[in-house]
């Protein structure tokens, strides 16, 4: 089993958000992308606050990212997630998950939702091994295919993890 750190951080400073929209970006139009183009989405992009945002790390590497906003009525909304690609299928992901979910708690989210699109089927997988069910659409996020919720009355030890 890894050892996988998990911290708060701060969501402007982390060059994984970065990494995380040139994936994004390339994921999307099928093609690799351009500092220009990743430019002009972080300018333009509208999903700026990440009031939450957690770092998961092995060795002092950062290694990926989630963040969470708040919606308000005890729901909060993931966005960010992300793992470098050496490092997927490692528990890094789900790390992060087991983690958000603590530190949602700690800010009275009781419920999590999230959106995703169709061709990120990794973590549409992911989530469902999370326990997140499929809802119906409830934002208007252009490029979502696919809305998910979870509950958070009781948290889960089935993937331990070190919050630094």
């Amino acid at each position: 089993m890894t050892n996988w750190t998990v911290r708060v951080a701060d969501a402007a400073r982390s060059q994984l958000n970065r990494e995380y929209n040139a994936e994004m970006i390339s994921r999307y139009w099928g093609r690799p992308t351009n500092d220009a183009e990743i430019d002009a989405y972080e300018r333009d992009e509208q999903d700026h606050d990440v009031p939450v945002f957690l770092v998961v790390s092995r060795d002092g590497e950062d290694v990926g990212c989630l963040g969470m906003r708040f919606l308000g009525d005890g729901a909060g909304e993931l966005t960010r997630m992300f793992v470098r690609a050496p490092f997927r299928g490692q528990g890094a992901a789900s790390a992060l998950l087991v983690a958000m979910e603590a530190e949602a708690l700690k800010h009275g989210v009781t419920v999590l939702r999230l959106d995703t699109r169709n061709d990120l089927v990794e973590a549409r997988s992911l989530y469902a091994k999370h326990g997140f069910a499929e809802i119906d659409r409830y934002n208007n996020a252009e490029y979502a295919d696919h809305w998910f919720e979870k509950s958070l009355k009781r948290l889960t030890s089935a993937h331990p993890v070190a919050m630094s």
